[in-house]
Formats: C-alpha cells, sequence, structure tokens
C-alpha cells in the first residue's frame, strides 16, 4: 500500500533531503574540522605513512609504465614545452646566468690585479734598493710599474688583433682586384707602420678623452687621475699622449720614474699633471639582493 501510495519514495527522498542538509550544516563541518585536526587522524597518516605495504604501494605505482607515460606524454606536450620557454625567458634567469658569467671573469681579473698589485710592491723594493732610495714607509695608492706594463700589453694586444684583422681583409680584396702584386713595398710598409702609429695614438687619445683609463688599464683595476679634476679633458689627454712620445724617445728612461719615484710618476705624468691610480673596488650585489634601495622579495 505505501509502494502504490507512493509513500517509500516520498520518505526516500526526505531522508535523502535530511542527510544532504545535514552534511552541509557548520555544526558538521565544524565536526569534521575538529576530527581531521585530532591527533587521531594525525597518529592514523603517520602510521600509514610508515607502513612497508604503503611504502611497497608507492614504489610500486611510481615505477609503473603507466606512470612512464603519463611523464612522457606531460614532457612531450606543447604545454611543458612552454612552460620550459618560459622559463628560460624569464629576466630573473637570464639575470643569474649573466651574474654566473660576469662573476667568474671578475674573478680571474681580481687575482690579476691582487698579484701585479704585489709585484708592483716587489720591484719597487728592488729598485729603490739598487739606487740606494728608502724603502716606501706606508702603502700608497699609485699604480706601479708591472700593472701599468700589464695593461699596455692588454691595450697592444687589442690594437695589433684589430690592425691585423683590418690588413688581412685589405690584403685579401687587393689580391682580387690586383692579382701577382707580389711582395709589399717599402712605402707600404712606412704607409703600415705610419698607420700602426696613428691609430694607437687614436685609440689612447680617445679611451683617456672619455673613460681616463683603457680596456687594459680597466681590466687592471687602475685608472688616470687629473689633479684637482674629477675627469680627464682632450686638453689633458693630448699633453699626456705627447708626454708619452717624449718620454720613450731617450730609449724609454722618461718612464723611470714609475719605479722608484713616490707618486709612481714617469716624465709623461708629471707632463700632464695626471697620476695613475689604482680604481677602488666595489663588491659585486648578487641579483635580487635589495641593496640599491628596494626590498628583496619576500616569499
Amino acid at each position: 500500500m505505501a509502494g502504490v501510495a507512493g509513500l517509500d519514495a516520498a520518505a526516500e527522498r526526505a531522508l535523502e533531503e535530511a542527510i544532504v542538509r545535514a552534511t552541509e550544516s557548520t555544526a558538521v563541518e565544524r565536526a569534521i574540522g575538529r576530527v581531521l585536526q585530532g591527533p587521531a587522524v594525525e597518529e592514523a597518516v603517520g602510521e600509514a605513512l610508515r607502513s612497508p605495504a604503503v611504502e611497497r604501494a608507492l614504489v610500486e605505482a611510481l615505477d609503473s609504465e603507466m606512470v612512464e607515460r603519463i611523464w612522457e606524454r606531460l614532457l612531450a606536450s606543447d604545454e611543458a614545452q612552454k612552460l620550459v620557454e618560459r622559463i628560460a625567458e624569464a629576466p630573473e634567469v637570464r639575470s643569474a646566468l649573466t651574474a654566473q658569467g660576469v662573476g667568474f671573469f671578475e674573478d680571474i681579473a681580481r687575482e690579476l690585479r691582487s698579484a701585479a698589485r704585489r709585484l708592483d710592491d716587489g720591484l719597487e723594493r728592488l729598485v729603490r734598493r739598487l739606487v740606494r732610495r728608502p724603502r716606501r714607509a706606508a702603502p700608497t695608492d699609485h699604480a706601479g710599474g708591472v700593472t701599468r706594463m700589464l695593461a699596455i700589453a692588454v691595450d697592444a694586444a687589442i690594437v695589433n688583433g684589430a690592425l691585423l684583422a683590418a690588413t688581412a681583409l685589405v690584403t685579401f680584396i687587393a689580391d682580387r682586384l690586383f692579382p701577382g702584386s707580389g711582395a709589399a713595398s717599402a712605402p707600404v710598409l712606412v704607409l703600415g707602420v705610419g698607420a700602426w702609429i696613428a691609430a694607437s695614438c687614436a685609440y689612447l687619445f680617445m679611451f683617456w678623452t672619455l673613460a681616463a683609463q683603457t680596456p687594459g688599464m680597466r681590466l687592471l683595476g687602475i685608472r688616470i687621475a687629473d689633479e684637482g679634476a674629477p675627469g680627464l679633458g682632450a686638453r689633458v689627454a693630448l699633453r699626456r699622449l705627447v708626454g708619452l712620445v717624449l718620454a720613450a724617445i731617450p730609449l724609454g728612461l722618461g718612464f723611470a720614474g714609475v719605479l722608484f719615484s713616490d707618486r709612481r710618476r714617469g716624465f709623461h705624468d708629471r707632463f700632464a699633471g695626471t697620476d695613475v691610480m689604482y680604481a677602488r673596488e666595489r663588491p659585486r650585489t648578487a641579483p635580487w639582493s635589495g641593496e640599491d634601495g628596494e626590498a628583496p622579495p619576500g616569499p
């Protein structure tokens, strides 16, 4: 009779509705939260994780062919490729890679500067002993002979490399335009020497005027300082270049003052009123360190 009258269906619906309301109530939510936060659930989960059976099940699941297929499909998907591209193009990743490369070369340059400065002091002590001058009483910030010679060697390598490349290009073009021209004549050799002198003077004048140091000086950590001026102008650079030529004429004796004078100045330094100083090295900050006034991002 209940089935015919539909009372059993109505009772089931009412019971289902009551169960749904009960589970959706705040009281049930609080009760479930208390149970999950209680020590019983924590102990049960800990025992399950420590169980050898659970460990074997997880290992078997990770070693299964299904997981391997899932990983292969995941790595081969377009989404994974896009993720890798986004990570590679991220400014933070590029900054980190650049910082690592720059840091490596900076470490090499720092060790080279330190060794050159020690040799500066050692060579100066030897020369002062030979000319019977007293030893330096206190350390100095003026660059010594070894550091300056190494800087000149680096600059000479740069100039000669550029001129060698230009000469090779000109020779290649000349051979194509005038085949069988043979060896270079005396005027060509004189022209080549003149071009080398002009290029070297232009190289020194340009870098002295613009940056008060050449690439070789920057590598060795030294720079030119003008007396009473923050920078080095074109006029002072030209005077120093003229003094450099005059110091080289008497078989390089004009540079002897770098080895034993108190301010380590050669004739060209005194002629232009300049000093060659050790540059102050600022510590290299790590990316996202927040030392530039901005706080590093939080976790």
